[in-house]
């Protein structure tokens, strides 16, 4: 049998869908499992929306479009980017829509690097695990930044500036956070773009899907700030915002790489979905009390879940800023149930109390001298949230008691 390519081996996964399929396959067999092991709302796509789906479908609508998107979306997608970063001036040519953010990932990676030229990528860990993924498959090299603890889960600009170096070539920035939900506040983009006044040979790569879902203060674009708009790539979308995961549709937009993606999607994926294009232009152009609605309820749900994970043994959650994460140390829960590290933790949390969740390890490599931790994705409902940490406490102080 022929062998397959050591590309293709290499390529990493999304371990949220791993876990799914284990999550999965007990529920089969009747385990009563509370999962939060997912990043999607659990809220259906506004009304409007659906039907703006329906009245394309009828329409005839179900052919390709231009690989960039039709054009009525490219136009709101550009005014409605730069409504949310300040007035910047974002034309629509500027834009691409894709069949999701995440494709834009691997776009802007292989548009900015050269296989196996040695080039350097820069990415936040723990992060989104197909950065790193995306970044070994296009024949860069993936340098790691740590996110710490003690700075809500931002990385130290002394670290960024020891990374960077004549090799660098992208930067991926990633706000509000997946996993950790923190945020990068304007003071820490400032310095950012000051380092980066010293290497011009450096893009970035920001992944603002979260740009909707800020809980403590206004969001904030790097692409804001003097210098910063024509070297970064802004990547958005409509999966976070209204609910619209299943019908992928992202846009990113850079005035010099927007007919560089083009050619990208024409040679993958042709376009996305016609059908998909003219429900995102309701969702950008229609009301917007679903998607507030839906924010104001993650806000009380992040409430709630940092408030019950603090009152349980050994577990210490910081209050994270933006996205539906939350990122407890089970340090000290780990050392009182026997569990080695946050993955078996979560193991036996799955099988022993029916508590889905994912460990530290599934974004990245751990980062030293920062302990154990777990994400807990926080869509889902109240009762859910308060059932599935109550397990976890019970699960916790049954195994202490054995332990001593």
């Amino acid at each position: 049998m022929p062998e397959i390519s050591r590309r293709a081996a290499s390529l990493g996964t999304e371990n949220a869908f791993v876990v799914l399929a284990e999550v999965n396959a007990l529920a089969r067999e009747g385990k009563d499992i509370i999962s939060f092991c997912i990043g999607q709302p659990d809220f259906p796509a506004p009304q409007n929306v659906q039907e703006a789906a329906i009245r394309a479908i009828r329409a005839g609508k179900h052919g390709y479009t231009p690989s960039a998107g039709i054009d009525e979306l490219r136009e709101a997608a550009a005014k409605y980017l730069a409504g949310m970063r300040g007035g910047l001036p974002i034309r629509p040519q500027d834009v691409v829509v894709g069949a999701g953010a995440k494709p834009f990932i691997a776009y802007a990676i292989l548009s900015t690097t050269e296989h196996g030229a040695g080039d350097e990528v820069i990415y936040p860990n723990p992060g989104f695990p197909i950065y790193e993924s995306q970044i070994a498959a296009s024949g860069a090299r993936p340098v790691p930044i740590h996110l710490h603890e003690d700075r809500n889960f931002a990385f130290n600009i002394q670290d960024l500036e020891k990374l960077l170096n004549k090799r660098t070539r992208l930067l991926i920035l990633n706000y509000p956070h997946n996993p950790t939900g923190g945020c990068l506040t304007r003071k820490d983009l400032e310095e950012v773009a000051r380092l980066l006044d010293k290497h011009p040979q450096v893009w970035v790569y920001a992944d603002e899907i979260y740009s909707r879902l800020v809980f403590d203060g206004a969001f904030f674009s790097i692409a804001q700030l003097p210098g910063m708009l024509e070297r970064t790539i802004v990547s958005d979308g409509a999966s976070k915002t209204w609910a619209m995961t299943g019908w992928r549709i992202g846009f990113a937009s850079n005035p010099a790489l927007a007919p560089v993606f083009t050619r990208w999607i024409t040679n993958t994926e042709s376009c996305a979905s016609q059908i998909s294009q003219w429900a995102a232009l309701e969702a950008i152009t229609g009301p917007q009390d679903a998607a507030e609605a839906m924010k104001a309820s993650f806000l009380e749900r992040r409430d709630l879940i940092v408030r019950l994970l603090n009152e349980v043994p050994g577990v210490s959650c910081q209050v994270p800023g933006g996205a539906f994460y939350a990122w407890p140390n089970v340090t000290e829960a780990c050392r009182r149930v026997g569990a080695a590290d946050s993955e078996e933790f979560r193991k036996r949390l799955l099988n022993d109390a029916g508590v889905a969740v994912l460990a530290d390890i599934h974004f990245g490599m751990r980062v030293p001298g920062e302990g154990q931790h777990v994400r807990f994705s926080y869509a889902a409902s109240k009762q859910a949230i308060e059932a599935g940490v109550q397990r976890m406490a019970d699960f916790i102080r049954k195994n202490t008691r054995r332990a001593a």
